[in-house]
């Protein structure tokens, strides 16, 4: 009991210490972030953030590309480009346009009436501002009820279970992390809509290293660069 007490007050100082604008400021300095994408410990593709900072806007371009190959033939193949533009530390506008197998999805979302503007493939509506675009590299996700999904739009109503430290090393380099769990609550949800992605951030500088899901097979992102 005792143990779960100092974890549930070590998450809370987490929390209360980084307001969700804090976060944005603390990512201008960073100019690129790149992923290798894993399944079943084979690599298949990358996923790249590029951060570009005019005046008193934020510009964070991502583009995931992966394909699976199964005797050199392409069984499948996933495209998705995407631009989040933050203004003074709030996300203010995102697109993003995803080719998934041949089928296209895409978000348009637009921060007005301090709330969010969805037009999304598999949401259209709004949401409240506290949703958080569920991209990852933000470590304000952590505090968000729910994400906003980057490739439909739909909402990702949500649990973040703190996990603790762990020192973990990718390519050789010894990284010391926070390690979150993120699942859905609605359990009506199918199996496959489901989220369960455990996240871990450097716990000095709150950038993220890694994370690892299952969805017909398993899946890892390992930080492989950061400028």
């Amino acid at each position: 009991m005792l143990k779960i007490f100092k974890i549930i007050i070590f998450f809370s100082i987490i929390i209360l210490s980084f307001p969700v604008n804090a976060h944005i400021k603390h990512y201008e300095n960073l100019n690129l972030v790149e992923f290798e994408i894993y399944r079943n410990d084979k690599l298949i593709g990358k996923h790249v953030f590029s951060f570009n900072k005019v005046d008193d806007k934020l510009y964070v371009e991502s583009e995931i590309n992966f394909e699976i190959k199964k005797l050199g033939v392409v069984l499948y193949n996933y495209n998705v480009k995407g631009t989040e533009v933050y203004k003074n530390g709030e996300l203010v506008k995102f697109n993003s346009k995803t080719s998934q197998n041949g089928k296209k999805k895409h978000v348009n979302l637009k921060l007005e009436d301090n709330e969010y503007l969805i037009d999304g493939s598999s949401y259209t509506g709004k949401a409240p501002k506290n949703y958080t675009l569920g991209t990852w590299w933000n470590h304000s996700i952590v505090e968000s009820v729910a994400q906003i999904s980057a490739v439909s739009g739909r909402i990702i109503k949500q649990k973040v279970t703190f996990l603790g430290k762990e020192t973990i090393i990718i390519n050789d380099k010894t990284y010391n992390t926070l390690h979150f769990n993120f699942s859905s609550t609605d359990k009506k949800l199918k199996e496959g809509k489901k989220l369960n992605t455990d996240v871990w951030y450097d716990e000095k500088t709150l950038n993220w290293v890694k994370a690892s899901f299952k969805k017909k097979g398993n899946w890892l992102y390992k930080l492989v660069r950061m400028e």
